[in-house]
């Protein structure tokens, strides 16, 4: 998993994502185990990420289940993870990470 992280990272840094941060939600009660979010420059750079993400992850075997796509607001689905790249306007009025910091922990 996190080799599949590094890459997501390293992919998204390389094509001028910006504030990219990644969200470990193993301990809470929550559908995937990672979340990453990034902010994209403009809907075209949001779609050519998407395809940046897909040509670097896809050769490694990873499986992109759903894809969600509009001009200020992608979603990936890997299975385990979730990568949302969003506007910087979407980013400000959603604030996902403060949605997912609150998230319950696990109940044994």
């Amino acid at each position: 998993m996190k080799k599949t992280i590094d890459k997501i990272l390293k992919v998204l840094d390389e094509k001028k994502a910006e504030n990219i941060e990644v969200l470990d939600l193993k301990e809470k009660d929550y559908m995937v185990d990672y979340v990453v979010v990034a902010t994209t420059l403009n809907a075209r750079h949001g779609a050519s990420l998407l395809n940046f993400l897909k040509d670097e992850l896809k050769p490694a075997g990873e499986q992109f289940i759903r894809v969600d796509e509009d001009e200020d607001w992608t979603v990936i689905d890997l299975g385990d993870t979730l990568i949302h790249l969003m506007s910087e306007k979407y980013r400000t009025k959603y604030t996902i990470e403060e949605f997912l910091k609150e998230i319950p922990k696990k109940q044994a």
